[in-house]
Parts: structure tokens; sequence; C-alpha cells
């Protein structure tokens, strides 16, 4: 596999165009432009449809909205593969707001190559503004195309077409940087593109993943997010799309959303972005560093995953702490994904030289790393060299590769193998110690190349479990245990052994193991704040309800809690950040017209939430089974783990009452894991009857009705058949 670079004049030639289609431009009003575009890639077909009261009143918008049309778009019997398999992007009525930081996510959506499940996967950039003002609130893609194809949504001229794309390089970044200047009218029209692709590995993954970009005007360069969970990318290049390009031009902060309140707008922006500028540098530094600052945080806590989480600390993670990466990301940019965010937290390093890979001695720009990319590249793997970790952070990218997804599945395969159950022989001779990083680079650009061990590291881990034990003859209860995921999808990187709310949080998320429905560790964990079975589930069911509304409305959680207002602490309820409640309220008020309140919006989320939930169970799965995560995410597996910490271990059996002299490590380890399991299915108990929801975890009829699900008569259908089989 070698990289070359084919001049844009060439490639403009080699493009044809397939299909194309006109449409009336219009303005959007109260957030919405009223209308979604649908693209089959097998007949060619271009067609937009209305935005009913319906869809906005039940489903709200972004994710809601991308949920309801893959329901109505597929069959319990779709696969992920299939051409009635929709791939949908959507924005969301508040997405758009520039003056406001962090309203510029997408939603994608699309039954998972990784669960089987539909799955959900936000991400910044420019795209899900663009695509509102070229006039869509969501982008729907079905079938397959024949040949390699570009999309190009040109909001200014009113009109989409499909081309042939044969010639392009599939590397992310060299293939938005590409298209960029091929669809820019001029040097200046490239701030008003934003491209998606995928990469090569996508190919042969799993869990390929989607870069959305976005034109930094101050470095002249393509930079990107990514829509990284649940393998967007596989679908994207299954059907042959090589990329989405959009454009539009003269989007304006406060009034191309077309809001019915301005002033509110205002208000609430000049709210925020004054707490960033004044607080942000005394909190979190997200303007210096980004996420990566919970590094050293997570290592304190003993929340640092290292070497497949089994431990949660290690003497060297302050060589990928925070002033590492300040030290290494460009200081002095503004540096958001998003024209108009102040928080600016999407970092990136200059100039880096590329030591592996098709890429060899190329300097690049790398976005990143967040701080799942340095704790899952990084201390997951016992890799402690930030250079390391950059370079495995640009390749998952450029090839279009889910970075948790692959550092989880690495983790897993390296601890096998550190215990003797893989060898070289089923490697193909790659030494897979930890911290080995040539070895981890080797996989990932084997994953690229399509062979070799990284053709089964890319099929995740809950394919892995049934490989080994059915193939290799391993030890399927021990892989059960260690390999982290639930549903299919694999863990982010937070240790959650002492935080049975956040178990919950890995364990009943809808999509799988992702920490974006609910990040509990440190309420349950450091500052005790939801003891008892009641309190985990009331913040299992508000935080879960109150990360999904972002998703329906376009927006990043971020500048929620990561930036904080100078008395939060002595608010009734610090953890929900009241004054950023509000300021979302004004949000919701000054662009549709609609008042709410905190609890209005919780209940936006309820019905899209349940929805989802209901869509798992029509798809196999939304049960309490399927609820379970892995053991050790709740406790010790092995002896080396429970040892790591046996002064903790040992007081809690005792406080428990247990009579410990004389017992083994592994008798004292099935003792609390019987506890830490009956723990676990009480707090399913609480969660579910807090929902709403059965003792197996479907939602009653009764919810159901409370929530207006009760007009759609397919819905109910699924629910009333679950019961039946569920019943007594």
């Amino acid at each position: 596999m070698t990289a070359t670079f084919i001049p844009v004049d060439v490639l403009k030639e080699a493009h044809r165009l397939l299909a194309e289609y006109t449409y009336e431009k219009r303005p959007v009003e109260r957030g919405y432009a009223n209308r979604t575009l649908h693209i089959n890639l097998s007949d060619r077909t271009i067609e937009e449809r209305p935005v009913t009261q319906q869809m906005k009143d039940v489903f709200t918008g972004g994710r809601g909205f991308a949920l309801w049309l893959a329901w109505n778009a597929t069959t319990p019997e779709t696969q992920w593969d299939d051409p009635e398999n929709p791939l949908i992007i959507a924005n969301g009525p508040i997405c758009g707001t520039l003056s406001y930081a962090g309203t510029g996510k997408s939603t994608v959506v699309t039954i998972s190559p990784l669960t089987g499940l539909v799955v959900d996967s936000n991400v910044g950039g420019m795209f899900a503004t663009y695509l509102k003002g070229a006039g869509f609130d969501a982008l729907e893609i079905t079938g397959k195309a024949d040949r390699d194809v570009v999309i190009f949504i040109d909001g200014d001229t009113g009109r989409v077409t499909i081309e042939e794309a044969w010639l392009e390089e599939p590397y992310g970044h060299i293939l938005a940087e590409t298209l960029t200047e091929m669809y820019a009218k001029n040097e200046r029209d490239k701030r008003n593109l934003s491209v998606i692709t995928a990469g090569p590995g996508a190919k042969y993954s799993r869990f390929g993943m989607l870069n959305v970009s976005w034109y930094d005007t101050h470095r002249n360069k393509v930079r990107y997010k990514q829509a990284a969970r649940g393998g967007t990318g596989t679908v994207f290049v299954d059907k042959r799309i090589k990329a989405i390009v959009v454009r539009y031009t003269g989007w304006n902060a406060l009034t191309s959303n077309g809001p019915a309140k301005p002033e509110l707008l205002r208000k609430a922006s000049k709210r925020i972005n004054t707490e960033i500028w004044e607080l942000d540098d005394k909190q979190n530094q997200m303007r210096k560093v980004g996420t990566p600052y919970l590094v050293g945080i997570m290592n304190d806590y003993d929340l640092l995953p290292v070497h497949n989480w089994q431990y949660g600390q290690h003497p060297e993670a302050v060589k990928i702490s925070k002033p590492v990466w300040m030290s290494l990301f460009t200081q002095g940019l503004p540096d958001g994904c998003h024209y108009g965010c102040q928080l600016s937290c999407s970092h990136a390093v200059d100039n880096f030289r590329l030591r592996t890979g098709p890429f060899k001695g190329h300097l690049v720009t790398v976005d990143g790393p967040e701080y799942e990319n340095a704790a899952g590249l990084g201390s997951n793997l016992g890799i402690f060299d930030p250079m390391a970790v950059l370079e495995l952070n640009f390749y998952v990218d450029t090839y279009g590769l889910d970075s948790i997804s692959f550092a989880a599945t690495m983790a897993f395969v390296m601890e096998l193998y550190q215990r003797g159950l893989l060898t070289r022989e089923h490697t193909g001779g790659l030494d897979l110690t930890w911290g080995n990083a040539d070895a981890v680079l080797e996989v990932l650009h084997q994953i690229a190349r399509g062979e070799g061990f990284g053709r089964l590291v890319a099929m995740g881990t809950r394919w892995l479990k049934d490989f080994f034990s059915r193939v290799y003859g391993l030890d399927r209860a021990f892989l059960n245990d260690i390999g982290m995921e639930v549903k299919g999808m694999e863990y982010s990187f937070y240790v959650t052994k002492e935080s049975l709310a956040q178990q919950g949080g890995y364990g009943i998320a809808n999509k799988g193991a992702q920490h974006d429905e609910a990040w509990l560790i440190f309420m349950d964990m450091v500052n005790n704040q939801i003891p008892t079975f009641e309190d985990k589930a009331e913040a299992l069911h508000y935080f879960p309800m109150w990360r999904t509304w972002f998703s329906l409305h376009g927006l990043c959680k971020l500048p929620w809690n990561d930036i904080e207002p100078e008395d939060n602490a002595y608010t009734d309820e610090p953890h929900k950040v009241p004054k950023h409640v509000e300021n979302y309220c004004m949000l919701h008020e000054g662009v549709t017209g609609i008042p709410v309140t905190g609890e209005d919006l919780i209940f936006q989320s309820e019905k899209v939430y349940n929805l989802q939930r209901i869509f798992n169970i029509r798809r196999g799965a939304g049960l309490r089974e399927h609820d379970r995560p892995p053991y050790r995410s709740m406790g010790p597996v092995t002896v080396e783990e429970y040892e790591s910490r046996r002064e903790r271990y040992d007081g809690q059996l005792k406080d428990l009452g247990y009579d410990i002299a004389g017992l083994s490590t592994e008798e004292k380890i099935a003792l609390l894991r019987k506890h830490r399991e009956e723990q676990y299915e009480k707090l399913l108990d609480a969660v579910y009857e807090r929902r709403g929801w059965t003792r197996q975890g479907i939602p009653t009829l009764e919810t159901l009705k409370r929530l207006g699900l009760d007009q759609f008569p397919d819905v109910v259908a699924v629910v009333e058949d679950a019961l039946r089989r569920t019943a007594g």
C-alpha cells in the first residue's frame, strides 16, 4: 500500500455525473429546514420529503428524526450490509446557533456492523450546520452504488449530484483536502465546504468511522472530527460512497436559523462566552489542552485504564498527561471545530513527522489526541510514548477506524498474548507485549491493507470472543469476563470497578458501552452524591435523558459541564449545572419560540430514548440479559487484579461480614464477585422501575401512552409482543 497524489484537475476530469436533482431554496424557520433529503444509490433517485409536525412534536430533531427514519426504512431482519439499511445524518433545531458554544453536532444513525443494533454517533465539524443551510434537517442514504461515488449537496445553487469518483485516494486526510480543493470556487470558499470521508481501513473492519471536516482558516488546512462509534464508516464504504460534500455560503450566527426570539440567543450566548473567557483558564483549560486534561485526574483517582482495564493507575501516566499535550499542541490559535465556538477545544499537533506506514516521513497535522485516544491508544495498551500515541491517532483517523474499538480490541488480544493464550503463531509473528507500539502500529496498517492478524482484530471484541473460543479453544467464560464490550460495542476508557452507577451507565446504554449516555463515576465513587439504589436510579434516568437531549438539537455537551459558572458548587444540584440548563431553555425558546423548563427537555428525550430501546427489542436485544457488562467492569477477574488492590478488597469483604482469614485470593474473588453481581441486579431493578420499564427492561404500555408513542401501532406491537414473550 503506497500513497500517491493525483492533481485535482485530473480528478475533476475523471468525475462523471450520474444523477442530479434541483430543489427550491427556502429559509430555515425556527430552527427547522422542514424537509429531509433522500438518496437511493441503487437506482440513483434523489427526492425531498417534508418534516411533519408530528415528527417535531414527538421526535424533536437530530437523533430523534434519524431514529424514526431508520425505524421506517428497516425491518427486524435488515442487516447492516443490506441495501435498505439507511445511513442517516441529522442536525437539530438549535444546531447552527454559532454565537453559542458547541452548536455544530451531526448525529449519524445506521444499523451497526459491530452490534447489529441501531447505533447513533455524534460528531462536530461544519457539516450539520451547512446541511441545514442547504435546506435539510436530515440526509438519508439507502441502496448501494455500483461504483465509487461522491454525493455533492450545493446549498448555494439548490442542486444535488451523484458523481462517479474512481481516482481519488481513499485516505481520509488526503480525500477531504482534495475534495475541498476540487469543489471550492476559490480559496475563500473552502470555509463554506464540509466533507465526510471514511478511509481504507473501514472497508475491512466492523468499526469503520466517518471523518467530518471543517476548514481551519488559521492554519489553511482541512481538519476533522469523527463519528466513530458502531461502524458508521463501514456502512459508508459498503455503499461505495467515497465522500459526501456540502456547501453553504453566508450562514449568520444569529439570523440564519430563523430564530423566533433572537434576544434570548444573545442573552444565553453572552453568559456562556463570558464564562469561557473568564473561567476556562482557572478550570479545565479546554482552550489550551481540551479533553486530555483528564488523563492525570483519572490516574490520580485509580480510574485510568491500564493493561485492558486491569488497573487504574500507572507511574508512567505522567508521560501522556496534560502538560505533555499542552506542550505539543500548537498554542495561540482558536481551535474550535465549529465556527463561533468559543470553547475551542479541538487541538492539533502541527508538522508531526510520521515514522511508519504509507506516509512515512511526511509532515502532517494530527487532530488530537482527545482523552479517549490518549487513554485507549496509550495507557490501556501500556504505551506511554506520546509520539507513538500521536502516530496511532493519525493513522486510525486517516484509515477511517474508530480509535475506541480498535484500542479496546487491541488491549483484549494483548492481554491474551501476555497470558500465553495467544502466541506468535496466532499473531503472524507479532510480539504483542504491553507497550510494543511498533506491533500495534503494524496491526493497524494490516487492517488498512486487509491482511494478516489485523483482519481478525478488525472484527471487534465480541466477534473475537466467539472466534477464539470456537477455533482456538480458549475458555469462553474468561473471554467474556475480560473482553470489554456490551451489546457488541467496546468500552470507552474509564475504570468502573468501584462505581456501580457507571457500570449501569455502560451496561444499560442503548447502543452499547459508551459514556456519552451517562458519566457518573465522580458523583458515585468520588463525591458519594448518589449512595442509595434510588439515588443511582434517578441519576441513571436524568443524565442519559439529558445527554440524549443534546443529540436531538445538534449540540456538543462539553460547554454544559467542562466550563461551569463560578458559583455552581453552591447551587442545589451542582452536578446538573443549573445555570447552563437555564441557558439551554433560553436557546430552545429563542430558536423555536416554545418556552420550556428543564423537565420539558428531559421529556423530549424520554420519547426518543424509549423509541431506541424499543428499536433494540425489535432487533432481538433490548432486554435485561443484554444489559449485563463483562465482569471486569464490576470487579477483579484475575489474581493480579485483586492483589493490586488487596487492602481495598479485603476491607470490603470484611465490611460485608465475611471472615476471610485463610481464604485464597481465588476464593476472595468469588465472594466479591457474588456480592457485586447481586448489587448490579438490584441496580437494574431500580433503574427499570424509575424509567417505567418492566423487570425485563421493556417500556410498559403505560409509559408508551405517557410519552405519546402509543400513536404508532407498529411501535406498540413490538412492545406487546415482548411483554407476551417475557410474561411470568
